[in-house]
């Protein structure tokens, strides 16, 4: 069992939520759903908890009530080898009420934040060469979705 597990506040729209979240990566599942009860806080039969795997990291989507709403004071970090994947990804969350930010931010149809990043922009900018790091930092703050080509030709001064 996972020790420290994130629990992500919701209003309804659980199984919505599951189905998204747990289509996104490999290795993805739900565990488990627990319903509110005849003296519960919520509907009868309603979800109340559900616990899924995202690549292999257990969350808990909590059915609360709109008391509490999502903010981008925490996001999902999705990290990224390839274009392709940035493409998809961005694209699944970013459709039926998401929005697009910047530089990799978004937010998904139920309000919370991501990043879609790359592993490649993590390694430019762990780079010694500062003006190379400058280049990439102007570029990528200028992107919504993040784009490996540009952020490379940038690196390269290109």
């Amino acid at each position: 069992m996972q020790r420290i597990v994130t629990n992500l506040w919701f209003d309804g729209r659980i199984e919505e939520a599951l189905a998204l979240y747990t289509s996104l990566l490999p290795d993805s599942r739900v565990l488990e759903i627990i319903h509110y009860g005849a003296s519960g806080h919520g509907p009868p039969n309603d979800i109340m908890f559900a616990n899924f795997e995202l690549a292999g990291q257990v969350f808990t989507l909590v059915n609360g009530n709109s008391f509490f709403k999502p903010n981008a004071a925490v996001s999902l970090c999705i990290n990224c080898d390839e274009q392709a994947e940035i493409d998809r990804l961005w694209d699944i969350l970013t459709t039926e009420g998401g929005a697009e930010s910047v530089a990799g931010w978004l937010t998904d149809r139920f309000g919370v934040s991501w990043q879609v990043t790359s592993t490649r922009l993590q390694e430019m900018l762990a780079s010694d060469d500062g003006a190379a790091v400058a280049r990439v930092s102007a570029a990528f703050a200028n992107m919504n979705k993040l784009d490996i080509a540009a952020l490379e030709r940038a690196f390269r001064g290109e």
